[in-house]
């Protein structure tokens, strides 16, 4: 029995170390490819190379979604629907005194829009590439709006011979779903302040009211103004040849039989008609040709910008001052949210982390934002008046949009800075509560009983809203208009009575925000952190994104979760198709969406300051 008992505990220990080793094994194998995930991904500058900026999907201030999710998207073959602003910024400013980059290159074709502010951002930074007497070479096989305004500012612009230039300037067409909900038998009980405040019409309305087709009417002029006066500069065309070009082009494309590109050679729009091939020859003998690909020696502006990144990071806490920079973007809700949404919470925390530092002498907010819930631009507020009470100058940059809650936010601000194609102002506030019991009725529904209150019950969507109710509700929308209105009289150093008169829910673009006294000067983020820097008295300081505080162990946790992530797809699907499901859902029908923002603003008991006042441009 003891012979036996040997034999089992032998081979129970043969089993044990088998396993142990198994385990082992597979550990080196997990580490190999995290390694391998990593190190593979380290980007390298060649000693003579392009710079190659080639934006995917929209151009945004701040990413959406986690990393680890981007990272196994990418891996899948999903097109990336967000390039960040700010990391082709640094990467074009970085590579315009780094000897190896002796070129920079445009290559547009999957850029899918950005805001004219942001373009403005990135045209300002290719100017002041060229201004280092390095080239900039601009190629696409067609030209859409924005993508021209960005390949105008290059010294050279190549269009493919069976391309165009399609400028179509900007316009405003929203949905009304006035109809469709009167078929559903959903009413719409809606209470708002400010004549202008046209956020809640397309529910409630046909067709555009008189006083939206004014606010939008301005602001369309001034965007297309700003747009025509930029591209003109920097292509040293006449005055008003970019409108002649537009308003010409259905004929003089069919006088040339339908030859577009030709069309804008002759229009001066671009440089020469060469095909990809041809342009990748003229950089070949200026950078040299990468044997390995074929093609010319390049580093993707992400990749140089990881560089740049890193770098930066080897100074961090070298004590030297720094001009904080809180990138708030996106709806404002409650609560913490993540990349892409602003949070009250969450932004509140960035305020407090920045005030805490003191390394940081001055915070810039950039704002890109149509606002939100009132409750968390509220939270916001209250955190930047304690940021500017510990002594910090505050400034803020405004983006594409900072309007309603985006403009409450921006309200606390020793300065305001804004590009003259900025949306801003929308001072008003509304609140939208449906109710559904006519649709009920329909389908033979019936809803009866009794409350202890006329309250009681009162804020049911399935009961229709109660005289008690309106009164109680539309006198919080007064009293919350009013307290927008003292929060932004507070900041521009005005009276209630002179901020009302330019409120009352009115869109202004940044021109004549600065004109009206909502916005103290036009200029970039450049410009802003500039002046954050003199009103701390800095004249030697570095600029810092700030982000949520995580250990370098968290840090490096996450990238390489991200970059293990991307690997583990990539072994284990194979070839990945062209488009995902990013692309789908990024071209969603319109309907889908506008009524998702109908249920996010329409919870009982809550107060919005948001403004449905984009523009668009030709895609």
């Amino acid at each position: 029995m003891s012979a036996l008992r040997a034999i089992l505990v032998g081979i129970w220990r043969g089993l044990d170390g088998l396993r142990k080793i198994l385990h082992f094994i597979l550990l080196v194998v997990i580490f190999g490819a995290i390694v391998w995930a990593v190190s593979s991904s380290t980007p390298k500058v060649p000693d003579r190379a392009a710079l190659v900026v080639k934006p995917q999907g929209r151009i945004v201030e701040q990413l959406s979604g986690d990393p680890v999710q981007r990272a196994v998207e990418n891996a899948q073959g999903e097109e990336r629907q967000e390039t960040r602003l700010w990391d082709l910024v640094d990467a074009i400013r970085a590579a315009a005194s780094d000897s190896r980059i002796r070129v920079l290159v445009l290559h547009l074709g999957h850029m899918q829009g950005a805001g004219l502010p942001e373009l403005e951002e990135l045209a300002r930074a290719i100017r002041k590439f060229r201004a280092s007497g390095k080239p900039v070479i601009a190629y696409g096989t067609a030209y859409d709006q924005d993508q021209y305004y960005l390949a105008a500012q290059a010294d050279q612009i190549y269009l493919d011979p069976t391309g165009y230039v399609m400028i179509e300037g900007y316009s405003r067409y929203p949905l009304y779903f006035k109809g469709l909900l009167q078929k559903l038998g959903i009413d719409i009980n809606v209470f708002r302040v400010g004549t202008y405040k046209s956020a809640v019409e397309i529910f409630t309305r046909e067709n555009m009211s008189k006083a939206d087709k004014q606010q939008s009417q301005a602001y369309l002029n001034v965007l297309w103004s700003s747009y025509q006066k930029a591209v003109t500069a920097a292509r040293k065309l006449p005055s008003g040849a970019i409108e002649s070009y537009v308003d010409s082009l259905p004929q003089t494309v069919s006088a040339a039989n339908g030859n577009a590109a030709k069309v804008a050679l002759k229009a001066g729009l671009v440089t020469a008609l060469a095909d990809r091939l041809q342009v990748e020859r003229k950089l070949i003998g200026l950078v040299g040709k990468n044997e390995s690909t074929g093609s010319f020696n390049q580093i993707s502006a992400e990749d140089y910008a990881r560089i740049i990144d890193a770098q930066k990071k080897l100074h961090d806490g070298d004590g030297s001052a720094r001009i904080g920079v809180i990138v708030a973007s996106g709806d404002i809700d409650d609560g913490k949210q993540p990349p892409g949404t602003i949070g009250g919470e969450s932004l509140s925390r960035l305020i407090r982390q920045a005030q805490r530092d003191k390394s940081i002498k001055a915070v810039v907010l950039r704002v890109n934002s149509p606002g939100g819930s009132v409750d968390a631009a509220e939270e916001i507020y209250h955190q930047l008046e304690a940021l500017r009470a510990a002594g910090k100058p505050l400034v803020v940059s405004m983006g594409d949009l900072a309007a309603s809650g985006g403009y409450y936010i921006s309200a606390p601000a020793n300065q305001i800075w804004a590009s003259p194609a900025t949306l801003t102002g929308s001072i008003g506030i509304f609140a939208i509560i449906p109710t559904i019991n006519q649709t009920l009725s329909k389908i033979g529904v019936g809803v009866d009983g009794l409350g202890t209150t006329p309250l009681a019950g009162a804020l049911s969507i399935v009961r229709p809203l109660s005289s008690q109710a309106s009164e109680l509700i539309q006198s919080q929308i007064d009293q919350g208009y009013q307290q927008f209105v003292d929060r932004v009289a507070s900041g521009r150093r005005e009276t209630p009575q002179q901020i009302d008169a330019i409120a009352q829910g009115r869109v202004w673009a940044g021109a004549d925000a600065r004109r009206i006294g909502l916005v103290d000067h036009l200029g970039t983020m450049e410009d802003a952190v500039r002046a954050a820097a003199h009103l701390a008295k800095l004249t030697k300081y570095q600029v810092e994104f700030i982000r949520p505080h995580t250990s370098w162990a968290e840090e490096l946790f996450q990238q390489t979760q991200a970059r293990a992530a991307s690997a583990a797809v990539s072994l284990f699907h194979g070839e990945a198709q062209p488009f995902g499901l990013a692309e789908v859902a990024n071209r969603l029908d319109p309907v889908a969406r506008d009524l998702e923002q109908l249920a996010r603003v329409s919870v009982p008991g809550h107060l919005y300051a948001y403004c449905f006042c984009t523009a668009t441009a030709s895609q």
